[in-house]
């Protein structure tokens, strides 16, 4: 298979992400990037007896001295501290200004990592390896890094690009089947945002797609970052189309904080956010029945929870009320013109009622 190069063309930061096989095994990649033989290499207990010593001989057998930092799993733990620990490391080891942070794992290692580097002596190189699928087509990409605070996801962090991303399909034999729908969720996104063709394409192919052929993964995962990589060289800042990319994640948001953070993977509650944005967009008569069924039943075809947990009304709209998007005290959500054609907006409070009342767990 040969491994797909795509070029997020940020101006001051462009750099590429590569999509393939065996790219972990040999990391000849990585070292063309680095400002001097040194790594510190941040992973988790999951990923670390999975990939760990397999990145580090590649890098020791081309002359890298690597640093290893084993965090705990789970979004519970994307917090201060485990942030510190990070610091902790870099700062026992004497990590220099030129020593190249390696987040190797899913989307929390990569944005704790993220954070960390752009905080460390003012600002470290870092690198991407995500290990998951939904890592591979979003959270590695585009320089969002963040910690969560109790009382909102990723509210603490910042627009970080790394030098490199390194997509490789191999880790993806790993994925358990519950973290790999959860990816689905934000490869789905992409169609229902900005691509109807490729949505077309996710309903043609998804059974295969879930039974993870290779070739079909390799497309997939090449389309999404293309997709996104073409956003974030436009809004870097998420200043305009750049929040596009959050469909779903308002609601989705809510349900994590609701719940507890890792009660539900991110993927999870995005793909029940999702629902909840189809249904509002229909209560703006934007969105046929038809349509709405159509969303569900892919994101069921991709074993993602449709229906959201009956946190109440009132969480709902408190939680939501904490996120990154509102502006001057007024949530800004993203909604459905149409499938294919996502758009900034607001809801009135009997469309928020009415989606909640549609999508949310009937509690007996």
């Amino acid at each position: 298979m040969n491994t797909h190069v795509v070029r997020v063309d940020i101006d001051h930061a462009p750099y590429d992400i590569l999509i393939g096989k065996n790219l972990l095994a040999t990391a000849t990649a990585i070292g063309q990037h680095l400002r001097q033989p040194r790594v510190a290499i941040v992973t988790n207990t999951t990923v670390a007896p999975l990939y760990l010593s397999q990145l580090v001989f590649a890098l020791q057998a081309q002359g890298i001295s690597c640093q290893e930092i084993v965090l705990p799993d789970g979004e519970q733990f994307k917090t201060w501290e485990s942030l510190n620990l990070i610091m902790d490391a870099l700062l026992t080891e004497r990590a220099e200004r030129k020593t190249t942070l390696i987040a190797l794992g899913g989307g929390v290692i990569g944005d704790m990592t993220g954070f960390a580097a752009a905080i460390y002596q003012r600002g470290v190189p870092f690198i991407q390896i995500p290990t998951t699928l939904l890592a591979q087509v979003d959270s590695s990409v585009g320089g969002k890094t963040a910690i969560n605070h109790p009382l909102g996801k990723n509210m603490i962090g910042a627009f970080y690009q790394p030098k490199l991303v390194l997509a490789d399909l191999d880790t993806l034999k790993t994925l358990p089947d519950r973290e790999f729908s959860a990816g689905m969720a934000e490869v789905i996104k992409y169609g229902l945002i900005d691509d109807l063709e490729f949505l077309q394409w996710l309903e043609t192919h998804i059974d295969a797609l879930m039974a993870r052929d290779e070739t079909l993964l390799a497309e997939a995962i090449r389309r999404c970052c293309e997709n996104k990589a073409r956003i974030v060289a436009a809004d870097e800042k998420e200043t305009g189309q750049r929040a596009l990319l959050n469909l779903g994640h308002t609601f989705g948001h809510a349900i994590e904080a609701g719940l507890g953070y890792g009660a539900w993977l991110h993927g999870e509650a995005v793909a029940a956010g999702m629902v909840l944005a189809a249904y509002a967009s229909a209560a703006l008569d934007h969105l046929s029945a038809e349509d709405v069924q159509r969303v569900i039943k892919l994101l069921e075809k991709a074993r993602l929870p449709v229906i959201s947990p009956n946190l109440g009304a009132e969480q709902y709209k408190a939680l939501m009320a904490q996120d990154k998007k509102v502006d001057a005290g007024r949530i800004k959500f993203i909604l459905l013109r149409q499938l294919g054609q996502a758009y900034i907006g607001e809801l009135p409070e009997t469309a928020i009622d009415a989606a909640l009342s549609a999508g949310c767990e009937v509690v007996k």
